[in-house]
């Protein structure tokens, strides 16, 4: 009967050395894996509300760890946009722009695109197919009232332009309210990203035009429901949440 080969003590070392460098390499693997990011993600943006008000309500809502990175706008005549300018080619973003975002890895530009990174996390883009139509109508819609009350709020001839734009609000208002209904946000009864959009806009009108929700209930029980969320109410009670400047110093309404 042959008796068994017992390896030298070289071997027993080597064997033992190796075993125990594949057993710690597949444990900091397993970390990298497994472990959250205690890495805090960047919003970059004018130290104004602007687009970014959406993005930081729905930051805090989701309990989101966030820094913000605010630049400054000089005074006129020049409106001086150095701090801006001076880091837009090194942050590695694929189109330089205000407001960003940096989560790790991912980089992000584009206010909408922001909204929609943040609410895949948290499962707030709808559920069902009703639910996701309803979710891409809104936040287009949002965006073309944006634009056309940004295009009066920047332009020189504001007082020409303002009395027109605020006979069409009623009927932008009107809109929001059909689309509403009687659920308790826009998608449904289920909170999604677009409501932070659709809160921010109607916000900007009822400052804008203080009695222009007075004839739409709806609207109204929308902007205290959504202001009584927990999380919500602490942070525009707190010293991070920024309610003003609406605009950057260059527009003529909104800017102070």
């Amino acid at each position: 009967m042959a008796l068994p080969i017992k390896p030298s003590s070289a071997l027993n070392t080597f064997i033992s050395r190796f075993l125990g460098k594949l057993a710690r390499r597949k444990a900091r693997d397993a970390g990298k894996s497994t472990e959250p990011s205690t890495t805090a993600i960047t919003l970059g943006y004018w130290d104004i509300r602007g687009l970014a008000h959406a993005i930081r309500l729905l930051l805090e809502y989701t309990g989101s760890n966030y820094e913000e990175r605010k630049y400054m706008m000089g005074d006129p005549p020049d409106y001086d946009r150095s701090q801006w300018l001076n880091e837009r080619s090194k942050l590695g973003l694929d189109f330089p722009n205000l407001p960003y975002l940096i989560d790790g890895p991912h980089k992000l530009t584009q206010s909408n695109a922001i909204l929609r990174y943040i609410a895949r996390k948290h499962n707030m883009c709808g559920e069902t197919e009703k639910e996701k139509i309803q979710v891409d109508i809104l936040e287009s819609q949002v965006m073309d009232v944006r634009l056309h009350m940004a295009r009066v709020c920047y332009s020189s001839d504001f007082e020409k332009l303002k009395p027109g734009y605020v006979d069409e609000i009623p009927e932008k208002m009107r809109l929001f309210s059909a689309f509403l209904g009687k659920g308790p946000w826009f998608a449904g009864h289920t909170l999604t990203y677009v409501d932070f959009l659709a809160y921010d806009i109607l916000d900007l009108h009822r400052i804008f035009e203080p009695k222009c929700l007075d004839e739409f209930p709806n609207l109204k029980d929308f902007i205290t429901r959504f202001e009584g969320l927990k999380k919500i109410s602490a942070y525009m009670k707190s010293s991070r949440f920024l309610p003003r400047p609406l605009f950057l110093k260059i527009a003529m309404w909104g800017n102070k």
